[in-house]
This record gives C-alpha cells, structure tokens and sequence, in this order.
C-alpha cells in the first residue's frame, strides 16, 4: 500500500500546508504515542527541531498530541537529528521526534520519527502510524488523570557534545588545524563549534545565527561555495560544512575543493580497514554513489552493497548484514560503531582524525578515487505518471543500450520533493551528458501532453 504522509526520510512538505498542517502534526503525536507504550511506566518521548520559524507550530502541534496520548515529553530545542538518536537511548524514552526538513529551505518542515532503540522506523511501523492517522483514535487516548507533562530538558547540548568528543581516541587533539564550520544556519549552530573548539582547534564559525528564515540559505552542505570562499580567505586547514539538521556533512579542502560523500566513506572505510575496525569487508552506499567509489574500494579488497535511496534503508542493510560504515553522495554517512544515524558532526571528526594520524593536508588526504563522471538533473512533475510513457521507455531503452557495462542510469522519483531525478554516469562523460539530456526531454515532453 502507497503512504499518504511517510517519504523516504519521515512525513515533509511545505509548512502549514497539508501534510505538514498542526492538525496532522498533532495526529501523529497521538498514534505515534499510541504505538510506542510498553510497560506500564510513565511513557517519554524526546521532541529535538531545527532553527526554522514553523518548528514552534509543529512543535506545539505534536506535544498537544503525545500527552493527549499519556506521554511525557522532554523539549530539547534546537537540536542536531543524530543528538535525538542519542538521546532517545540516553534517557530510556519510548520514542524520538525530530522536527526538521533537513537541508530544505525554511518554508518547508519535516517529521522525522526514531525507536526506543535510536533507529528510524521501518516501513512497516510507519505504515502502521499512518493507518491510524485518518481513525478516530479519541476512544483510545489518555484518561483525564493520565494525560502526559511536557518540560524543558537542561544540558543536552553538553551531553551530545560529550558524545562526538568521544569518538575520538582520548589522546587525540585538534590542536594546530584551524577549521570553518558553516553550521547552515541550523540545528547544529551552538554544538559544532563548541565541539570543535574544546578539541583544540582553532575554529571559525559561519553561518551561525539563524533566525527562522535563513536555514540552509545559499549555506551549508548543499551550498559549500561560501565555505570555500571563507576557508581561502582565513587560511583554514579545513572547512567543514553541516546541513540544517546536522546529518549530514560535506568537506572542503585547503585549496577550496569538495570532498563530497563518497570520498568521505572511501576515506573512512580504508582507514578502518587498515587498523582493523572496519566490519563486514565493505561498505553500504546507495544507487546513487560514483562507480568510482565502488572501483576504489573493489581494489583494496573491499565490496560496496548497494541500496535503494534513504539513509535509514541504507542502516537497515548495515544491520542485518553486519557492516559499520556507510551512507549517501550527499554526506549522509553512518557509522553505526557510534551512531545509530547519520551525523555530521561525528562523521567529521573521523576525517579530521585521519588527517591528524598522518599528519597531510586534507587535500591529500581526502582525495581517495577520482570520480567517474556523472550527471544528475531533476525534472519537476505535476502528478501522472511519466514513466510509463512510451517516448520516456524509448529514451531510457537508449541510455541504458548506449551506456552498456561501462555506466549506470538510475531514475527514481523523489521521495521529499515532486521531482523524478535522473543521473548517469560512465568513462564518457559526453555521452553521460547527452543521454541524461534526451531522458529529461522526453519527460519533460510527457508532462507537457499530459497537462
């Protein structure tokens, strides 16, 4: 069965319009709560946001919803994702809740939902949640005497800045490196630099007071640009860039270059192996990732596995198969002997530790394969189905004959924005190009005849 609500990565949309309405944040406060009582102790939910104004509306919506439930919930503010993770475990609360719609600009907002057990729901929980979303569920809320409290919890910024500074071997500094962190002007604008600063570094922060509106504007990981601007102009080491909530993270060379994903995982992944650390022979990365990626490590040894897009299918695939390194192009990279989710913040720090251990500029250090080149280019729709037009069949019949063995296409629908996205790759990066073209036209002109 289709979701209605859940994408890839939570329920999203623009904010104070359908799905993300108070009226539907509230309803899955309710069967989010209804679905994660056990035992008969007083139930608790960690509620974490990003800096965007409509987080406090969202926010409200779901705490009136998880006590009319009989939850108790503990407001952690603006939070990274990965610090609810964290928390969720850290405090024994039944559910996590992070408000936040990633690296989307501020007009849109997002319901990310965690486990007991720190991890982002399965499908199947999901599906459960938002069955009961569209039912009068009023029979099965909370008695008058047993509805929920809602407070503010102190110190969790110290807590999850404790956690990232022990990833770290405790005799390791940062002293020496001076870096910029461009904190997207999101969730992770206090922690990153505190972090970073009582490592030892010399920190330089950017992109660090957020006021509702300037989330992931022209900043961050999916706009690293200034970061290389500023990291030229101070003589950083590294830059270091976050997106709004701080899962993710991309990185910048001394020499302005950047160091998506990928690399980072290549790096990371080779550096485990070599000291023994790194589980299960390889590495989990989605359709999306270079097949430069995969030669690399295919030649120290390594196997890359393979998953449909989504962070959380690609910790599903880590578990049941028993590997600790993986993740996104985009700098989703889990590392699952720390973290249950995506972190930025952590994911960083094992980059810095690499560069300190064999004591080379980043630019040396961060770049493991040389890229296959691939293009990527999002077509917006309107509804339909595009795909099962048999002009857009032809066109991908030809990609995928043209490309033969030497490539890859992948095509897929967005699952947080009404795009189809459409990316090659291969050795010939015209031929890459031109077949990437001829799709995105023969959608285009599929969407044109059926409007």
């Amino acid at each position: 069965m289709s979701k209605q609500y859940f994408g890839t990565d939570g329920i999203r949309g623009r904010a104070n319009r359908f799905p993300m309405t108070p009226e539907v944040a509230m309803r899955v406060g309710m069967a989010a709560g209804l679905s994660f009582q056990n035992g008969s102790h007083r139930h608790r939910v960690v509620l974490g946001k990003d800096t965007r104004l409509s987080g406090y509306m969202i926010e409200n919506a779901m705490v009136a919803g998880f006590c009319a439930a009989g939850m108790d919930v503990f407001l952690l503010g603006p939070i990274p994702t990965p610090a609810v993770a964290m928390l969720v475990r850290s405090l024994r609360a039944d559910i996590g809740v992070m408000i936040s719609a990633s690296h989307n600009p501020y007009y849109d907002n997002g319901i990310k939902l965690f486990g007991p057990d720190g991890y982002k729901l399965s499908d199947s929980i999901e599906s459960r949640i938002e069955a009961m979303l569209d039912k009068d569920v009023e029979l099965t809320l909370a008695d008058s005497d047993m509805l929920g409290r809602a407070k503010r919890v102190d110190g969790v910024h110290d807590r999850y800045i404790e956690f990232a500074k022990r990833t770290l071997p405790r005799d390791m500094s940062l002293a020496g490196l001076r870096i910029v962190v461009d904190c997207a002007n999101g969730a992770a604008y206090k922690v990153a630099p505190a972090a970073l600063w009582e490592l030892g570094a010399e920190v330089v922060a950017i992109n660090d007071d957020p006021n509702g509106f300037n989330i992931n504007l022209d900043c961050g990981s999916t706009h690293p640009l200034g970061l290389a601007k500023k990291v030229h102009e101070v003589r950083a080491d590294i830059g270091i860039a976050l997106d709004g909530d701080a899962d993710r993270v991309v990185i910048v060379d001394e020499n302005g270059t950047v160091i998506d994903g990928d690399q980072i995982m290549a790096l990371i992944a080779q550096s485990w192996h070599e000291r023994e650390k790194l589980h299960g022979g390889g590495v989990v990365a989605t359709v999306m990732s270079n097949l430069g990626l995969e030669r690399f490590l295919r030649d120290i040894g390594l196997s890359l596995h393979r998953t449909k897009v989504g962070d959380r299918y690609v910790v599903e695939h880590m578990r049941e198969h028993g590997l600790n390194v993986g993740g996104e192009q985009s700098g989703h990279v889990i590392l699952s002997d720390f973290s249950t989710s995506g972190d930025g913040l952590v994911t960083a720090l094992q980059v810095l530790a690499c560069i300190k251990r064999l004591n080379r500029p980043a630019s040396e250090v961060c770049r493991k394969f040389e890229p296959v080149p691939q293009v990527l280019k999002n077509v917006r729709t309107s509804g339909g189905k595009p795909l099962e037009n048999a002009a857009v069949k032809a066109a991908i019949a030809d990609a995928q004959s043209r490309l033969g063995e030497s490539g890859r296409l992948v095509i897929r629908p967005s699952g947080t924005e009404p795009l189809i996205r459409v990316m090659a790759e291969g050795d010939d990066p015209d031929l890459v190009r031109t077949v990437v073209d001829n799709i995105v036209e023969a959608i285009a002109d599929a969407r044109t005849v059926a409007a």
